[in-house]
């Protein structure tokens, strides 16, 4: 009896890490939400735009919870199958700078916000499903965010955000395309390369 409570109780130690990576999806987006919006309003550095600090809480709080390299790829389309290995490495890295630069500009503003979380519509099985949000801005209309995301052995990733019915993946796709038309995938690489040194985006 003692060894057969020895493995059960091993097995459980064993198996937890994996159970707690496996986050309910809904869950893990309210937790990411309220922990980041608690850090802004508590830190006046990141209440005044403090660009080190605030790509810092943007790269430990929400990058690892983001499929960077599934985000790219949907955002160049048709045209990721035709970039090497490692460009397509080159152009994650440069996707993933944009996007938390794009983030760092605005992420400040969201202090004043609320978030309502909608219930998860989805079956146990699942492993693609979309969280659905709202953020309440003071004297504003509503906005919806939804986060695609998909279950992995990491835990669940989102892998496209939908900000009033626009996908911030997809809404790339026409100005890569445009570029790889133009000056081929290294061509992309460096645009976005050159746009990552250049002022954030607005």
């Amino acid at each position: 009896m003692d060894q057969i409570l020895t493995k059960t109780l091993l097995l459980l130690a064993l198996a937890s890490p994996l159970a707690w990576a496996q986050e309910a999806p809904d869950a893990l987006v309210k937790r990411i939400a309220e922990e980041t919006l608690t850090s802004i309003r508590a830190d006046k550095e990141l209440q005044s735009g403090n660009p080190g600090k605030v790509k810092q809480l943007i790269e430990t709080k929400l990058v690892p919870h983001f499929d960077t390299a599934r985000m790219t790829a949907l955002a160049m389309g048709r045209n990721w199958r035709a970039a090497t290995p490692e460009q397509q490495s080159q152009l994650t890295e440069q996707f993933k700078t944009l996007l938390i630069r794009t983030y760092s500009n605005a992420l400040t503003n969201y202090r004043d916000n609320t978030m309502n979380y909608k219930p998860l519509r989805s079956n146990p099985g699942d492993t693609d499903v979309v969280v659905r949000t709202e953020v309440t801005r003071p004297g504003q209309a509503p906005v919806q965010i939804d986060y695609s995301m998909e279950k992995t052995p990491e835990g669940w990733k989102a892998y496209d955000v939908i900000v009033a019915g626009v996908s911030l993946v997809t809404n790339y796709r026409d100005e890569f395309n445009d570029t790889v038309k133009s000056s081929g995938v290294d061509g992309l690489v460096k645009t976005l390369s050159d746009k990552n040194r250049g002022p954030a985006p607005k």
